[in-house]
């Protein structure tokens, strides 16, 4: 028999790599005949794409998706957050709404280029704002300004805004099966003693 309820812990950015790995427990859960999901999220933030198809994902499935805040939830991370039906958030924790932006890389763009990037960028801040809207009865334009603005909510404005419905320390019950997604980046290499490390010419 398949445990009712799975708790999933996403300490870790919206990337590649980590909605991939969270995506890949629900489906294995599923197919166990899981039913419940508890999602503890406490993220930076991370890739527009990927939190908006992790959104997508978790609002599509045949069962109950819980979020839970137990720390920090930025930028597309509210996004992904948004995906629980239900919103929980611990009362020590923050949200943090703020605009999209775009890494040039020493890149070489036309004029025509720039005008795409900018498009895309632009897209990606009112998707953003839809999904927010959408999940607390505010206007889009209102979550549009809020985002521009770098809104910083504690978990009783949070609440106020419509974001979270609930705030609760407890995280789950006793004997829950607890998966954790993590990422570590890969260390530095270490500077052998007594050589200076190098300066860009």
């Amino acid at each position: 028999m398949a445990t009712k309820s799975v708790v999933i812990k996403f300490f870790a950015p919206v990337i590649d790599v980590t909605i991939n790995a969270l995506m890949d427990a629900i489906d294995q859960k599923m197919k166990q005949g899981v039913t419940e999901f508890i999602i503890l999220i406490s993220s930076p933030g991370g890739s527009v794409f990927h939190g908006l198809s992790a959104y997508n994902y978790l609002r599509g499935l045949p069962v109950a998706v819980t979020t839970h805040n137990f720390g920090s939830v930025d930028s597309i991370g509210v996004v992904l957050f948004c995906g629980g039906s239900k919103r929980l958030s611990v009362p020590q924790a923050r949200f943090l709404l703020h605009g999209v932006s775009a890494g040039f890389q020493n890149e070489r763009l036309e004029e025509k280029q720039l005008e795409e990037r900018l498009k895309a960028l632009r897209i990606d801040i009112d998707n953003i704002a839809k999904v927010i809207a959408a999940n607390t009865g505010r206007a889009v334009q209102d979550v549009t300004d809020a985002m521009l603005e770098r809104t910083t909510l504690n978990s009783e404005e949070a609440k106020a805004w419509g974001l979270v419905h609930e705030i609760k320390s407890e995280l789950f019950e006793a004997g829950s099966e607890v998966i954790s997604i993590q990422f570590q980046q890969k260390a530095e290499p270490a500077i052998p003693p007594n050589v200076p490390p190098s300066r860009p010419a």
